[in-house]
């Protein structure tokens, strides 16, 4: 009995309510209890809401701390294994430590002051001192940058940018600086050259940011201009600044473990997912455009650089395949989340010929020592990455201008947006001349407090042993 009377009382408050509606005074109880129906359909409508709200939160949040996993696991151990394994042998610690230690500092640093001058509220060219110390970085939402993820998985996913950036860089004096100058020299870098790019490019009031109305709207969707514009001509500089190693290019200087370096690459190439897919700061379509972009142009310049490998030297190599899908995960970097998977693939191919050229022809022509490419790849890939990500962004990938009454506006240069190719010409302008100046300035100041170059017997004898009292590989002698 009782329950056929729920049934019939949850069947009651179905029935439309205006059935019940009486005079006042009337004698049914009934509908006085269905008068507030409305509302309880209204509060359970909205709780669904919420928890559709709550849902989502949480699916960006866990996606954003992975990617900052996955972007920490590109410098150790992606970088340094594929940098530890381009160096001879004597030199595989130190090159290693070298990443390492940017794990380590520019976290600090990150948390001090760093991530204020990026992404704090401040002018056209840098962050203001706001977020100093982490001031303000909690764990709500900053809508400006990501609504649907804490402050603090914002903050700490950008570390994971900061961090690699200047361990980049040294690829291109590898096996001749001395660690304290290494250290203090990207250190500076990373607060007054990578942080104000940063701003410029991805803070609220940058100057070339295209999301929140920057004058230059610039499209760098993960970084190629902030991250390997800036690192790749800041190497060249400081290949340039330092000299060419000792016997250079007269003596033979080949990897001394290419298995350790293509695993490294392949180290790589994983992370970069976090890298670029994470750059969409949420679990949505966005991400999985960037993902396919990113193994799409990794894929195709693997195929381009190996091809005219083969062409030039009659064999392709492990070591031009591995450089190959490095150049193509930078040239992409900058696109990832504008483009479609058949313009990746075109971008992939001719960053893969470029950077092979840039490595091969270019620097045989002027005689400088990039020790492991770092500019041949990173320098010249972010360039041409950059301006291709204006020719081939589209906004049916991502509507990221609009006019005033909420229309989306062409995107790149094959959509009509012809404009969109002068910005990024002065974007990747603008970090190229900002890297120069700027590494120019810390070389020399850091020259001429503690010098930059380890002694001529130092580097004869290896970093390893005169910058860390140890080797890589202590071989058992035989008996």
């Amino acid at each position: 009995m009782i329950p056929r009377l729920l049934i019939l009382l949850g069947l009651l408050c179905c029935v439309p309510q205006t059935i019940f509606a009486l005079p006042a005074g009337g004698m049914f109880p009934v509908a006085a209890a269905v008068v507030v129906a409305p509302e309880i359909h209204v509060d359970r409508l909205a709780a669904v809401e919420q928890a559709a709200a709550d849902a989502k939160g949480s699916a960006d949040n866990a996606w954003m701390l992975v990617s900052a996993a996955l972007v920490l696991f590109m410098t150790g151990p992606g970088l340094a294994l594929f940098y530890g394994g381009l160096v001879r042998k004597k030199n595989v610690l130190s090159t290693m430590m070298q990443s390492f230690a940017m794990m380590a500092v520019i976290t600090v640093v990150w948390a001090l002051v760093g991530y204020s001058l990026a992404f704090g509220q401040g002018h056209s060219f840098i962050g203001g001192f706001h977020n100093l110390f982490l001031r303000g970085v909690g764990l709500q939402p900053d809508a400006d940058y990501a609504a649907t993820i804490p402050n603090q998985t914002f903050m700490i996913y950008q570390l994971m940018f900061a961090i690699i950036t200047p361990a980049l860089i040294t690829g291109a004096f590898a096996e001749r600086m001395k660690f304290s100058a290494m250290l203090l020299f990207l250190t500076l870098w990373s607060l007054f050259v990578y942080d104000p790019m940063a701003h410029m490019v991805w803070g609220k009031g940058g100057l070339l940011n295209a999301a929140l109305g920057g004058r230059l709207p610039t499209l760098d969707f993960a970084g190629g201009t902030v991250v390997h514009v800036t690192s790749g001509v800041s190497a060249l500089v400081c290949a340039l600044y330092l000299g060419k190693r000792l016997g250079y290019p007269k003596q033979s200087m080949p990897p001394h473990s290419v298995v350790t370096s293509f695993i490294g690459a392949c180290l790589l190439w994983v992370g970069w997912f976090g890298f670029n897919a994470g750059s969409a700061l949420a679990a949505g379509s966005l991400a999985t455009s960037a993902f396919v972009a990113t193994h799409f142009g990794a894929a195709a310049a693997v195929v381009g650089w190996s091809a005219a490998e083969w062409i030039r030297n009659g064999k392709p190599s492990a070591l031009g395949a591995i450089s190959g899908s490095v150049a193509g995960l930078v040239a992409i970097t900058p696109a990832a989340g504008f483009v479609s998977p058949m313009s990746a693939l075109v971008i992939g191919l001719i960053a893969g010929v470029f950077c092979f050229w840039m490595v091969t022809t270019v620097k045989a022509v002027f005689g400088y020592d990039d020790s492991l490419d770092a500019f041949g790849v990173h320098g010249a890939g972010g360039t041409i990455g950059a301006l291709l990500t204006g020719i081939f962004a589209s906004s049916v990938i991502n509507p990221i201008f609009k006019d005033a009454s909420g229309h989306v506006l062409p995107s790149g240069v094959l959509e009509g947006n012809v404009r969109q190719i002068f910005y990024q010409l002065a974007g990747v302008a603008i970090a190229w001349v900002l890297a120069i100046v700027g590494t120019l300035i810390l070389l020399k100041i850091v020259d001429v407090v503690i010098g930059l170059r380890v002694s001529e017997e130092h580097e004869a004898q290896g970093l390893d042993l005169s910058q860390h009292g140890e080797e890589g590989y202590y071989w058992e002698q035989s008996a």
